[in-house]
């Protein structure tokens, strides 16, 4: 699936909306099966069989149609569209990210996504010190023209949309864009909405749930050039934030803490191990600004050499395949070299595993059976 220049009619619109809410097809497994397949409605098509391949008696649930319709009427009627990976409001170095959702809804100032971002994240138990450190980097960074994301949780990230809704920010939210979290940031997400940007990639009336949040992170990170760690415990989630911005090849920053303080624990850890540190927003701008305008490096996979649909892998080779796949995550690189087989192959068998739920893609390229 190319990232370059897309634009969908209202038709592949639908199809590509009904496509990424199938379930068991995240964005990877879109990808790959628009790279297979060449569009979103012979892939729906295609889909129940390749989950039956890959062992499942039961085809995916598809939505119909109608129901997608409903989706985008209800994004319409509190003034939200879905934007599509790959069209000129997409975030640019969100495409880059492997990934990267298909389709986000935004709602707000969207033309603000242009603009070179930079996330802030951290305890949502701030210390007033904190708190003060995060508003003047916020405010530092907004009046230097950069977008300020973060992911509208309580504490930190609460406090750095407040100190930049008047320069620019944008709130990345866990649940659909009519249910924002926690519910006490009600009336600064209408501000956001009025004066910033809102995103999900989830469906109208989604309650987040616990796993959502690291989903929303990556997109957090991925759509920034560095993410600055205010304050974060060792078992943090914004760590969970910082990991991915290393996976992503974004820069890592933060804020040093008092020793005796629990809360900057993590973010002198990730000192220690080579984040920035940062005192201010002139020291965010000074790392960042050799990679502000930087063209995107479209990491996601492009359309493949070949044709996948003109074939399918041998038995053989999907025996070896489900032979050498366990519980323990395993790279795909060393699978096709233990399989012997073709990397299209591979590619093919573990999508099928993947729609029928029996498969788990790792951080790094690795994938395991399910247990």
């Amino acid at each position: 699936m190319s990232g370059r220049g897309v634009h969908l009619d209202p038709d592949q619109r639908r199809d590509w909306l009904r496509l990424i809410r199938t379930e068991n097809v995240g964005p990877r497994a879109f990808r790959g099966l628009i790279n297979r397949f060449g569009g979103a409605a012979a892939a729906l098509e295609a889909l129940p069989g390749m989950a039956r391949r890959g062992g499942r008696l039961i085809p995916p649930r598809i939505p119909t149609l109608a129901e997608v319709e409903a989706e985008i009427a209800a994004l319409e009627r509190i003034g939200a569209r879905l934007v599509a990976l790959g069209e000129p409001e997409y975030p640019a170095l969100l495409r880059e990210i492997d990934d990267a959702p298909p389709l986000i809804a935004l709602r707000g100032r969207i033309e603000l996504l242009s603009r070179p971002a930079v996330a802030i994240v951290g305890s949502r138990n701030a210390s007033g010190a904190g708190r003060t450190m995060t508003a003047r980097i916020a405010r530092g960074l907004g009046e230097a023209g950069w977008l300020v994301v973060s992911g509208l949780a309580r504490g930190i990230d609460a406090d750095a949309h407040a100190a930049s809704l008047a320069t620019g920010t944008a709130a990345v939210i866990a649940g659909g864009l009519d249910r924002p979290y926690p519910r006490e940031n009600d009336a600064l997400h209408a501000r956001i909405v009025e004066q910033g940007v809102v995103l999900t990639e989830m469906p109208m009336g989604w309650e987040p749930r616990a796993r959502d949040f690291p989903r929303r992170n990556r997109l957090v990170s991925g759509m920034s050039l560095g993410v600055v760690v205010v304050e974060a415990a060792e078992r943090s989630g914004s760590l969970i934030t910082a990991r991915l911005a290393g996976e992503q090849g974004r820069e890592v920053l933060a804020v040093p803490g008092s020793p005796l303080d629990p809360r900057a624990a993590g973010t002198n850890g990730l000192i220690k191990q080579g984040a920035a540190l940062v005192t201010g927003a002139d020291d965010v701008i000074e790392v960042l600004s050799s990679l502000r305008g930087r063209p995107p490096a479209f990491r996601a996979e492009e359309e493949p050499d070949m044709a996948l649909d003109m074939f399918e892998p041998s038995d053989d080779a999907r025996s070896r395949l489900l032979g050498l796949l366990g519980t323990t995550p395993l790279p795909v690189d060393d699978l096709v070299s233990m399989a012997g087989c073709s990397a299209a192959e591979a590619q093919i068998v573990l999508l099928e595993l993947e729609l029928a739920g029996r498969l788990e893609r790792h951080a790094g390229g690795r994938v395991s059976l399910l247990a």
